[in-house]
C-alpha cells in the first residue's frame, strides 16, 4: 500500500489533496449527463442572447421608423384640405360676380374642415381675447390704454396660439390692457 491510502488528507500530506477517488461507470456516466446537459444550457444561452441582440436591433429599427412617420395619418387626413383649396384656387381664378360669394363660401368651409381634422388629431386654439395675460401662453408685444379691458388681461390677440395636447405649440401673441392714463386739467 502507498503512504496516501491509508494517510488522511492534511496540510502536513499535499499528496493525499491531489489524489482523486477512483470513479465509477456510473460516476463517469452522470457526470457525461451534465457535461451534455452543461452543452445543451450553453447552446440556449447563446441562442436566446442572439435572439435578444436581434429583438433589440429591431426594436430600435422599428422606433426609428415609427418616429419617422408619424405624422402619416395626419397628413392623410389634410390632403382632402388640400385639393379643396386647389379647387377653390382654381375657382377663384375665373371668379366674377355671384361666383365671387360662392368662393368665399367654399373657402370657409374648406377652413372648417382643416380645423376640423386638426381638433380631431389633438390641436386645442387658445383663446385669449379678454383673458387675464397668463405668459404661459401668451407672448406680450405691447400695452395698449383701455377703459374697457381691466388691467393685465389680453385687449388684442393678433395671433392665435396652439397647444397639442397639453403641450405648447405657439403662444398667442397678445396686446395687453393697461389703465388709461390720468388726463392732465
Amino acid at each position: 500500500m502507498s503512504k496516501t491510502e491509508n494517510e488522511p488528507l492534511t496540510p502536513e500530506n499535499p499528496e493525499a489533496a491531489t489524489a482523486a477517488p477512483p470513479l465509477s461507470p456510473e460516476q463517469i456516466e452522470d457526470l457525461k449527463n451534465r457535461a451534455a446537459k452543461a452543452d445543451e444550457h450553453w447552446e440556449r444561452l447563446l441562442r436566446t442572447t442572439a435572439d435578444f441582440d436581434n429583438f433589440k436591433k429591431r426594436a430600435a429599427r422599428e422606433k426609428t421608423e415609427a418616429m419617422q412617420y408619424a405624422n402619416v395619418a395626419l397628413l392623410q387626413k389634410l390632403l382632402p384640405a388640400l385639393d379643396n383649396f386647389e379647387m377653390a384656387l382654381t375657382a377663384a381664378q375665373s371668379a366674377q360676380g355671384d361666383k365671387l360669394a360662392s368662393l368665399q363660401s367654399g373657402v370657409q368651409m374648406i377652413q372648417q374642415q382643416l380645423k376640423g381634422t386638426l381638433v380631431e388629431s389633438g390641436l386645442e386654439e387658445i383663446d385669449a381675447l379678454g383673458k387675464p395675460f397668463d405668459p404661459a401662453v401668451h407672448e406680450a408685444v405691447s400695452q395698449q390704454e383701455s377703459a374697457d379691458v381691466p388691467e393685465d388681461h389680453v385687449a388684442l390677440q393678433l395671433r392665435k396660439g396652439y397647444k397639442f395636447k397639453d403641450r405648447l405649440l405657439r403662444p398667442a401673441t397678445v396686446i395687453v390692457a393697461k389703465k388709461p392714463a390720468a388726463t392732465p386739467q
